[in-house]
């Protein structure tokens, strides 16, 4: 295993797949040490520029040959290390020949749970909601002085980055991935639970298989340490996590340790208080949309909390937080149409996207352009979908965006489309996304999708400043 100092002796961090969002984080920390770091992704996007721009080496094609020199010479078998993604397929040139080379070759959450165990450990995972309140509690750490680093699944807002570190960054901030059963590597002092819902059904056997793997995250929690669930997921196995942690809940308006009262909507963002084991924190204002939101800043003020941060530092944080980039991210705030993007990948986080807009646009006309993620989610999903999106005005559905997977035979976006139940809705590509959305009948659009969608948001937005 690799140690404390000997992780940060390396010669070399060499990233298969360093595109991804959480291995870039990992690449940005390495960075930030001075280490040199190279990589390879798939497909250049504006995140790998932007880690070129940092000072990375990242190319483009999966060949030996690409690999730079200083990562081929005889000691960085011993030096080097290299940090690949589950997402990687097994054919992978450059994977194959760093496994029959003789290279300390680790998977990305191995690394990410040694750099976790150095020091103490906050690990939020769920189903849905831990992109946000990662980044909240990073937020909350990083205004308040708290020493810290964090790595994210997502773009913060505020910092324009994955990987935020304040001071010497002991206390490391993980977003914890069940992906892979990924985040059993980490060991964190305070983990926190949003939500169990079905997901991933390509690596789990099923609802229960997965839902057994979140129970053994938290039977990770160090003794003594702190456990917070949503209020769902403590109805759902609060009798069979870690008996040996602190347990706490939290909630909007439930009976829960931390909960949200009074909420409150103005132009667009919510006021409510928190009810806390240590009193009342009264009009914390969170500027950005979506109910769910609102229950993803209560945990995240459980944690400041239980950290010691004072109350008011806590809601000062809050007032300056922006969010993160594709979570319910308010691109145009105003006509002639509201413009908000959502990561949204999952019917539960489509309906809560949906329900949230209508929450606060009241009365008006919704259209959706929605990217489904993954054959294998279509395919398991496909009914619950086309239930969610029917909550809609107008809809426009894409192509199946694949990431690490081949196609299904018969499993393609139209089996969530016969699911729909609206009369206005269309089957599109990216090529002509833009044209078959009738802005003249829409008065909120909103675009949902984990894959490549976010290639759209720029022109929509130039469009709709067009329009009169």
């Amino acid at each position: 295993m690799i140690g404390k100092v000997d992780i940060k002796s390396r010669t070399g961090i060499y990233f298969l797949g360093i595109g991804g969002i959480g291995m870039s984080a990992l690449a940005r920390y390495f960075n930030s040490l001075n280490i040199p770091v190279a990589g390879y992704d798939r497909t250049e996007t504006r995140l790998t520029r932007a880690l070129v721009e940092e000072g990375m080496n990242v190319h483009y094609d999966d060949a030996v040959a690409e690999i730079p020199a200083v990562f081929k010479a005889d000691v960085s078998r011993e030096q080097a290390l290299v940090i690949y993604t589950p997402a990687m397929p097994a054919t992978s040139a450059e994977l194959g020949y760093f496994k029959d080379s003789g290279y300390r070759v680790l998977k990305r959450a191995e690394v990410l749970g040694m750099i976790a165990g150095e020091g103490a450990c906050i690990g939020v995972a769920g189903t849905h909601g831990k992109t946000t309140v990662t980044s909240m509690i990073a937020h909350i750490m990083y205004a308040s002085g708290v020493s810290s680093n964090t790595f994210l699944g997502g773009i913060s807002a505020n910092y324009g980055t994955n990987h935020i570190q304040s001071g010497d960054g002991q206390l490391v901030i993980a977003e914890a991935d069940e992906y892979d059963r990924s985040f059993l590597f980490l060991h964190p002092n305070t983990a926190v639970v949003t939500s169990v819902d079905a997901d991933h059904l390509d690596i789990y056997e099923d609802v229960a298989s997965m839902t057994e793997t979140y129970i053994d995250f938290t039977n990770n929690v160090v003794d003594g340490g702190v456990l917070l669930l949503s209020e769902g997921v403590y109805d759902s196995v609060g009798n069979r996590v870690n008996a040996d942690a602190e347990l706490l809940t939290y909630s909007i308006e439930g009976a829960t340790d931390y909960v949200a009262e009074g909420v409150r909507i103005l132009e667009g963002s919510y006021t409510f208080d928190v009810r806390t084991p240590n009193g009342v924190m009264t009009t914390v204002a969170l500027s950005m949309g979506g109910r769910h939101n609102i229950e993803n800043a209560v945990a995240a003020i459980a944690v400041a909390d239980k950290h010691g941060v004072p109350h008011e530092e806590i809601k000062s944080a809050l007032g300056s937080y922006i969010g993160v980039k594709r979570r319910f991210e308010l691109v145009n705030p105003s006509g002639p149409v509201i413009y908000i993007d959502d990561y949204a990948h999952h019917p539960s986080e489509i309906s809560s996207a949906l329900s949230s807009v209508k929450e606060l646009y009241p009365g008006k006309k919704l259209t959706v352009l929605f990217q489904p993620h993954l054959f294998t989610r279509t395919r398991d999903f496909a009914e619950d979908f086309g239930k969610s999106l029917s909550e809609a005005d107008r809809l426009l559905l894409l192509d199946i965006y694949p990431a690490r997977e081949q196609p299904i035979d018969g499993v393609t976006s139209a089996l969530i489309f016969d699911h729909v139940k609206l009369g206005d809705k269309l089957l599109c590509n990216k090529e002509n996304a833009i044209e078959m959305i009738d802005f003249d009948k829409t008065d909120v659009l909103l675009t949902l999708g984990a894959g490549d969608i976010d290639q759209l948001v720029k022109p929509i937005s130039q469009h709709i400043k067009t329009l009169n």
